[in-house]
């Protein structure tokens, strides 16, 4: 199991600095995330995070800090042990987990992901599938699961660096008002949402 900071974040240690602060300045807890890759080639260091590296920069365009990178092998036991340990933390909203979705016998990512939720988000995962059949019938041999913990938000992502942001993109708009309700923010609801359009609940 490897972890370690972006490039572009402070240390978690650095004096007087947040996890994932720039220049000083705290980021809004929020809009912080770790992103996860589960890989027994990227694990043994056989292969390159790709996937990882691409999701990374796809949540940063989008207004997030990425605090912290994690590396874990296709194991159902050791993932969902990092992933507990990641949102028990209470320091990053998003917790991206790419890798381990599929049909192989070491796919299982949305096993160890369902071991930690309490609640699914099966809308999430539904979106994401339905957006990826437009570029691949393929799209459905994923199993991806999202669910909460606590108020962090879990989203399972492809493997491959194509399938992850694609699949990223389909509700990467959703995510701050997901991540705005399970903080308690009920005040203020996108077009659509809400009183005026499907029901908050």
């Amino acid at each position: 199991m490897a972890t370690s900071p972006t490039e572009d974040a402070e240390p978690a240690t650095a004096p007087g600095a947040t996890p994932g602060s720039a220049a000083g300045h705290p980021a809004d807890p929020r809009r912080r995330a770790v992103v996860v890759t589960a890989s027994d080639g990227v694990a043994s260091g056989h292969r390159q995070d790709g996937s990882g590296d691409a999701v990374t920069l796809q949540l940063q365009d989008a207004g997030f800090t990425v605090i912290e990178r994690v590396v874990v092998p296709d194991d159902r036991e050791t993932i969902a042990d990092r992933l507990r340990e990641v949102a028990d933390a209470g320091t990053a909203a998003l917790v991206a987990i790419t890798g381990g979705t599929g049909f192989g016998p070491r796919d299982v990512t949305p096993e160890a992901t369902r071991d930690v939720i309490d609640r699914e988000a099966p809308g999430l995962a539904e979106a994401m599938r339905a957006s990826g059949r437009a570029s691949t019938p393929m799209a459905d041999l994923s199993r991806g699961v999202c669910g909460v913990r606590g108020s962090t938000l879990l989203v399972d992502l492809p493997g491959s660096p194509r399938g992850a942001t694609e699949s990223l993109a389909a509700v990467l708009q959703l995510l701050p008002h997901a991540i705005d309700l399970l903080a308690g923010d009920t005040r203020e609801h996108p077009a659509g949402h809400g009183e005026h359009g499907v029901p908050a609940s």
